[in-house]
């Protein structure tokens, strides 16, 4: 499958997934307040499928056009209701109920959410430890004096464990603070304390290699260039590279580390390399051509060989993080109301002008980020989905016509007035709602392409 094909169904499978779980939530809520259902549609349009089930013979559709869908219930303001369904009708339906089938929604997204995060927290992860690589000079790191190899135990007082921790703890700081305090530990088991400045991505925004520009990347160890597994069906295999073997120079380029032949070879899809090898204390000549293969959008060289000393390096780089399942579930339902909450921070100061507004992103940079998510592995991809899930269940709780949370706001105004709002002020406020929705996917269609164009 081609890289655009991989990250358009990578894509398609997060979205399909949220809006059955959203729209799912709001069928349920409305057959427990006794509401019919006519229609609990996938996507909008013309439906390419449908068929009947239930008691109630609702219509369950799939169609043509993919993002969203929605829940078509009897209502009196949507056409003329047969005699014996008005008492389930959703608008003869108690103020209270009608806001419990809306927030259901939202609320099934959440619940999503929490459910995806138990599961990885339950069966455990294998994460990158936050081990630094030296810094670049002129960086922020490297003005905080972080060193090669550096581990990271706390980020300003919180303890960490993985790589995204510490950039999570790092996001959480960073929103009012300038300078953020990383206790760290190195090879000689000093633990010293240094002092980041995250300012220079307050303006740019946490999109793409955010760390990266604060001088702030993995740490590599530098093992030889000595060969270990070498698979069966690739072009080390085909050029009779053997277990064992230690690359000494790639088309004459002396070679000091593994890192070095890896950059190497990833960066020579399809060329044919010179390797001078040293075997069984013999120095010799082997030609060896990478196959081009996709990775993060981008045509990458690969033979199929492994580094000699890969699990001491595994063991430096990795840590697999699992909990008890009682544990894994309140970390689960911490870690959403987390990033919700986070979410909703961003929203606001984004509206005030104190984030920018370059972090919304559109359906470009989300798909974009579906297809790197499942190309890492299933953890990564369920991590994803559960974030992306909180993102839709916060969005569809704000408080803008046409979204839930913009009916919500409705019920609450006509439990204040002891009356509903009249059709005017409604079709008013979905004109607003609209208007503000197309802004908001502007942006974030502006940012899509800028990010495209830029890099």
């Amino acid at each position: 499958m081609s890289g655009f094909l991989y990250y358009l169904a990578a894509f398609a499978l997060v979205l399909g997934i949220l809006v059955v779980v959203h729209e799912f939530g709001h069928y349920l809520a409305a057959r427990w307040a006794g509401v019919k259902v006519l229609r609990f549609s996938v996507g909008f349009g013309r439906p390419l499928w449908a068929k009947r089930f239930g008691r109630d013979g609702t219509e369950w559709a799939i169609a043509a056009f993919p993002l969203g869908g929605y829940v078509k219930m009897v209502d009196e303001r949507e056409g003329e209701v047969a005699a014996e369904d008005l008492p389930r009708s959703f608008n003869r339906q108690p103020v209270l109920w009608r806001m419990v089938i809306v927030a259901a929604g939202p609320a099934a997204n959440f619940v999503l959410a929490v459910l995806l995060y138990w599961v990885l927290f339950w069966h455990g992860t294998e994460e990158y430890k936050p081990r630094l690589a030296a810094p670049a000079v002129a960086t922020a790191a490297a003005a905080a004096g972080l060193e090669d190899g550096e581990l990271v135990l706390k980020v300003a007082g919180g303890a960490v464990k993985t790589w995204q921790d510490m950039r999570w703890l790092l996001l959480q700081r960073a929103v009012d603070q300038d300078l953020i305090d990383l206790e760290v530990i190195n090879s000689r088991k000093e633990i010293n304390i240094r002092r980041l400045d995250v300012s220079p991505i307050r303006e740019s925004g946490w999109e793409g290699d955010a760390l990266g520009r604060l001088g702030l990347g993995l740490y590599r160890p530098r093992l030889p260039a000595v060969f270990g597994t070498v698979s069966r069906n690739g072009a080390a295999a085909d050029a009779d590279l053997r277990s064992g073997d230690k690359v000494l120079a790639v088309d004459g380029e002396e070679i000091g580390s593994w890192t070095d032949f890896v950059r190497i070879v990833r960066e020579s899809p399809g060329r044919q390399l010179a390797l001078d090898l040293l075997r069984d204390g013999q120095r010799i000549t082997i030609t060896v051509t990478p196959a081009a293969v996709e990775d993060g959008g981008q045509q990458v060289g690969r033979i199929g060989v492994a580094v000699s000393d890969g699990a001491r390096s595994r063991s430096e780089l990795m840590v697999t993080v699992s909990y008890p399942p009682a544990t894994a579930l309140g970390k689960a339902i911490v870690e959403t109301w987390d990033k919700s909450a986070f979410t909703l921070l961003m929203i606001g100061k984004m509206i005030t002008g104190e984030v920018s507004w370059r972090n919304i992103s559109g359906p470009v940079t989300i798909a974009d980020y579906a297809g790197r998510s499942a190309q890492l592995g299933l953890d990564y991809y369920i991590k994803f989905l559960a974030l992306v899930s909180i993102s839709l269940g916060v969005l569809n709780l704000l408080p803008i016509p046409i979204l839930d949370g913009g009916h919500l706001l409705y019920y609450l105004v006509e439990i204040i007035r002891r009356g509903p709002l009249s059709e005017r002020t409604m079709e008013i406020g979905q004109q607003i709602g609209m208007a503000l929705l197309f802004m908001l996917m502007a942006f974030a269609f502006y940012n899509d392409i800028n990010r495209l164009f830029s890099g």
